[in-house]
């Protein structure tokens, strides 16, 4: 039966981030919080898919550009591209200036503005740059950078759904996951997250360690500021705010890892 919990959670994590062919048996809170604590292994997942595709064509002799861009790709087909839509919609939100309310209805339409397109052609060129970087010194380093951006991309949501942090609207995935993970549960999955971070960049030396290790602490910081920014803004989170927090989160992650 204590198995039970753990399941649910594994199933909310896996059928609400990612496409892969997973039930999601239960809706309610305990299984939302569950699933949020579960979120980082949802992106081990899809950064070893998009890491491994873009290493496989490297190595079969493609450039170090073409493995980026299906190492940045492939992540947005693994969800449905619903990440890169949210940071649209969150940031045609933010940019209108609106009062709240009126910025929550902007971010429900169906278009793209100008500044929702401003920022995926940003953030994507971004990642594209950075994982190109990787690529060009070896497949091994861009598997790492694929891997460790997707995990940081989800850790940020298992924060953002701390308790605490409220919901912009009484309905949605927002409202479904806002505030489920305790204070100390988020601390402690992001704390293991550094540290397998850590261990996975001292492949490459000390300094691989640090700089992952720190990869992730920037990438989750950088997704905060945008937390607590659209929490003054918009009154809380929405599921559009999540998929704004992800992609910001693993573009800061991909280019600390190509410093140094």
């Amino acid at each position: 039966m204590s198995k039970t919990p753990c399941l649910h959670g594994l199933r909310f994590a896996f059928g609400t981030l990612t496409v892969l062919p997973v039930t999601v048996t239960r809706w309610d809170r305990r299984a939302a919080r569950g699933g949020m604590v579960c979120a980082p292994l949802a992106g081990v997942v899809v950064g070893v898919l998009a890491g491994l595709l873009g290493s496989v064509l490297l190595l079969l002799g493609a450039g170090a550009l073409t493995a980026a861009v299906a190492g940045a790709a492939a992540p947005a087909v693994l969800t449905r591209g619903l990440h890169l839509d949210g940071l649209a919609d969150t940031a045609d939100g933010l940019g209108s200036g609106k009062p709240a309310e009126d910025a929550l209805r902007i971010m429900k339409q169906s278009d793209i503005g100008p500044f929702g397109v401003t920022a995926l052609v940003l953030v994507l060129l971004a990642q594209v740059a950075a994982l190109a970087q990787a690529y060009g010194a070896s497949w091994t380093r861009g598997l790492l950078a694929a891997v460790v951006s997707a995990t940081a991309a989800r850790l940020a949501l298992t924060l953002a759904a701390r308790d605490g942090v409220p919901a912009a609207r009484p309905e949605g995935l927002g409202a479904a996951v806002a505030g489920v993970v305790p204070v100390g549960g988020a601390l402690v999955v992001g704390l293991a997250v550094t540290v397998a971070a850590a261990a996975g960049g001292a492949l490459f030396g000390p300094w691989g360690a640090v700089r992952t290790a720190a990869s992730v602490v920037v990438a989750v910081a950088a997704a905060e500021l945008l937390l607590r920014h659209c929490t003054r803004r918009l009154g809380g989170v929405t599921g559009d705010v999540f998929g704004g927090l992800a992609e910001t989160a693993a573009t800061t992650a991909l280019i600390v890892l190509s410093l140094g």
